[in-house]
C-alpha cells in the first residue's frame, strides 16, 4: 500500500511517498499544486495520504486529497499512544508532533532528545515512558544572520557555507560574524544535550532539518557524537505512522 505525505513548511514543502514504512519517494518543493500531487497520485497508485502545515490549510489541495486518496486528517489531536503533557495543543506545531509521533515509533522505550535545525531551531524531548512535555524554539541560523543585519546600522547581512567542516575565525566583520552565529549556534546545542543528559539516562539524540547535515558536521568530534542520529526524514516518517495508526484504527 503506497501513502502520500506531504508537510508544507516555512521555505520548502516535501512530499514522500511510502511502500509500507520505505520510502520510495522524497522531493522538496517551493510549491505545491495540485497537478503534481495527481501525477504521484496516479503515478504510484496512492491509497492513503495525510498532510502537515505550518501555515493555513490550502483548501484546493485537501479537496484532492479526500477526492482521490483514503485522506487522514492531521492535528496534534492525533495520538499514537504517547502521554502529551503540553498545555497548549492548539499552538503545538504539527510538525513537532510528527517528530515525535516518529521517535515514538522507530526508538520505542528510549529518551530522544530531537533537535530540528529549520527556519527555527527547535528542541523536543520524548522520554523513555512515552511522556512528551514540549521543549524549546530558538532562531534558526538564516534568521540569526538576517536579525544581525536588521537590527544594526552598519552590519552587513552575511552568507555562510552550509559545506564547510570548519567554522571560520573572527578575523574580520563578514567572519566575526559568520563565527559568532555559527559558533553560538554550536554552543546552544551542545549545552541543550548537557543539560538533557543531565536529566535522561542514555539519551538518544536525533538531528534533522534543512540545517542538520551542518550541526551533524560539527558534532562528530564532540564527546556527544556517539549519541548523535542524523534523520533527515523524521516528520515524513511520524506522518505515515499517522497513516498506519488511522488505518488500522478505522479498519
Amino acid at each position: 500500500m503506497h501513502n502520500l505525505v506531504i508537510d508544507i513548511g516555512n521555505t520548502n514543502s516535501k512530499v514522500a511517498v511510502f511502500d509500507g514504512r520505505a520510502i520510495v519517494y522524497n522531493e522538496a518543493f517551493k510549491e505545491i499544486t495540485p497537478e503534481l500531487l495527481s501525477g504521484l497520485i496516479e503515478k504510484y497508485q496512492i491509497v492513503c495520504s495525510t498532510i502537515s502545515s505550518v501555515g493555513p490549510e490550502l483548501e484546493e489541495i485537501i479537496q484532492l486529497l479526500k477526492d482521490k486518496t483514503v485522506y487522514f486528517p492531521f492535528s496534534t489531536g492525533v495520538n499514537t499512544g504517547i502521554k502529551n503533557n503540553y498545555q497548549t495543543l492548539a499552538t503545538l506545531g504539527l510538525d513537532r508532533w510528527s517528530k515525535i509521533i516518529a521517535a515514538n515509533h522507530y526508538y520505542k522505550g528510549e529518551s530522544c532528545f530531537i533537535i530540528d535545525a529549520g527556519t527555527c531551531i527547535t528542541y523536543d524531548l520524548l522520554n523513555a515512558q512515552s511522556e512528551y512535555f514540549g521543549g524549546s524554539i530558538s532562531l534558526g541560523i538564516d534568521m540569526r544572520f538576517k536579525a544581525l543585519n536588521h537590527y544594526t546600522g552598519r552590519l552587513p547581512l552575511v552568507d555562510w557555507d552550509r559545506e564547510a567542516e570548519r567554522i571560520p575565525e573572527g578575523t574580520d566583520t563578514t567572519t566575526a560574524i559568520q563565527n559568532g552565529v555559527l559558533q553560538g549556534v554550536i554552543n546552544e546545542v551542545e549545552g541543550f544535550i548537557a543539560q538533557q543528559n543531565n536529566k535522561n539516562k542514555d539519551l538518544r539524540v536525533l538531528i534533522t532539518g534543512g540545517n542538520g547535515a551542518f550541526l551533524l558536521k560539527q558534532l562528530k568530534n564532540s564527546i556527544f557524537a556517539p549519541q548523535i542520529i542524523h534523520d533527515p526524514y523524521l516528520v515524513i516518517k511520524g506522518l505515515n505512522e499517522v497513516i498506519a495508526f488511522e488505518y488500522v484504527q478505522k479498519n
